[in-house]
């Protein structure tokens, strides 16, 4: 029997049972796997979608226990989005140029080596320990006459946060672009800095945007080291020096409201919440497959 007999020769009976066997188990595991996922997002569809109407995303929070006005959360979704780009400002800048250190000047040296452990444990601490610690470093403080819980404290824990990630991916980013391309540049007479900056980062760009949307969506979702720092306001967010409202805050607080309006308003939030997470992480992955 010649090679492409052989290999154009259909299966045996025991070896399609077998393979079939084995795709049905895969189904099964995969649907398994997906099972809490469809739960919850199930759960928080059914819950929220009621209570979703334009107003959640003008008004302030109604009273506790008064139901004749259409409560909302807009200074909630304020608070969030002002945070998490002060947070941005301060991690993306600072998180890519030393990503850049790692991946194109220290590599694999000493300094190098202890950045990157120092932040692979950064990655891991729990979100409620960078809380305390920023409770401890900000909100203790005395800044510019005041002290005490603010958005800037937030903004704080959340940019400690989001470091790691940016870091990390970026780097992995940096690493991932052909070496011939720093050889080429190189060839054309461009120093390290040209190289670094006009071949590639501009060629990383793609990864590098998708590291910081994840980034962003896992910061838009942190609860506890808001509790710690920037705590909750019923306003809108005036001055970032004073307590700042946050989406993740107050369907914490929401939650376990003994008023039913505000259980509901916790579920439409937590649905508002999972669309901007969910948002964020279909343009990382749109910016991947675009490159």
């Amino acid at each position: 029997m010649t090679l492409e007999q052989q290999l154009t020769k259909p299966l045996s009976l025991d070896r399609r049972i077998f393979s079939s066997f084995m795709s049905a188990i895969a189904v099964i595991f995969t649907g398994l796997a997906l099972l809490p996922l469809l739960s919850v997002l199930f759960e928080i569809l059914r819950q929220g979608l009621p209570n979703l109407k334009w107003e959640v995303f003008t008004n302030l929070p109604a009273p506790a226990g008064d139901t004749s006005v259409v409560g909302g959360f807009a200074n909630a979704i304020q608070g969030t989005v002002l945070m998490v780009s002060i947070a941005a400002l301060f991690s993306i800048p600072f998180g890519i140029a030393i990503a850049v250190y790692l991946s194109e000047i220290g590599k694999s040296g000493a300094i190098a080596q202890t950045v990157r452990f120092v932040l692979s444990i950064l990655s891991a601490v729990p979100s409620i320990v960078v809380g305390v610690f920023a409770y401890a470093v900000i909100v203790l403080s005395t800044i510019l006459g005041y002290r005490g819980f603010s958005a800037l404290a937030g903004s704080f824990a959340l940019a400690v946060i989001m470091l790691p990630i940016v870091v990390l991916s970026t780097e992995e980013a940096l690493k991932l672009v052909p070496n011939h391309q720093r050889l080429a540049s190189a060839a054309l007479g461009a120093n390290s800095m040209q190289t670094v900056f006009k071949i590639v980062l501009k060629a990383a760009l793609p990864s590098i945007t998708t590291g910081v949307l994840l980034a962003i969506a896992r910061a838009s979702g942190e609860t506890a080291p808001l509790i710690f720092t920037a705590l909750f306001s019923q306003s809108w967010v005036e001055q970032i020096l004073n307590p700042t409202p946050s989406l993740s805050v107050m369907i914490y607080n929401y939650s376990s409201s003994a008023f039913p309006e505000q259980t509901q308003m916790a579920w439409t939030a937590s649905l508002v919440l999972l669309g901007l997470v969910t948002i964020t992480n279909l343009l990382s992955r749109l910016i991947t497959r675009k490159r």
